[in-house]
């Protein structure tokens, strides 16, 4: 049987981005590995920040390759505390309900309430 491990991210700069990851958005972070690689844990997920040249990406979130979707209880007071970190959001996916942004190598996320979505 068959079951998700982690999730890799490439970025430019693993430490740079952990930067991103940890004062704007709020994740943990677990360790930082061999000096390079970053792991982050959000709820019950483990994402690892490595070293690599991201391609390319979508101009807006309906043309990015992926996306990582975050789910929150309470979007506007999420939002908010996101919005007061610096956090710039770049658009919705169709909905008000369905707030997108990227991270500083151009990772698109979304952030939505799974029950009002």
């Amino acid at each position: 049987m068959m079951r998700f491990g982690h999730i890799e991210l490439f970025v430019r700069d693993p430490l740079k981005a952990k930067e991103f990851y940890e004062e704007i958005l709020g994740v943990e972070v677990i360790f930082v590995q061999e000096g390079q690689f970053v792991w982050l844990k959000i709820g019950d997920t483990e994402i690892m920040l490595r070293p690599g040249n991201p391609h390319p990406v979508g101009k807006t979130y309906q043309e990015a390759n992926a996306a990582i979707v975050l789910y929150t209880d309470d979007l506007d007071t999420t939002a908010a505390t996101l919005r007061a970190r610096g956090l710039t959001f770049q658009g919705t996916d169709g909905t008000d309900k369905c707030l997108t942004f990227q991270d500083i190598d151009g990772n698109w996320f979304q952030l939505v309430n799974p029950q009002d979505h």
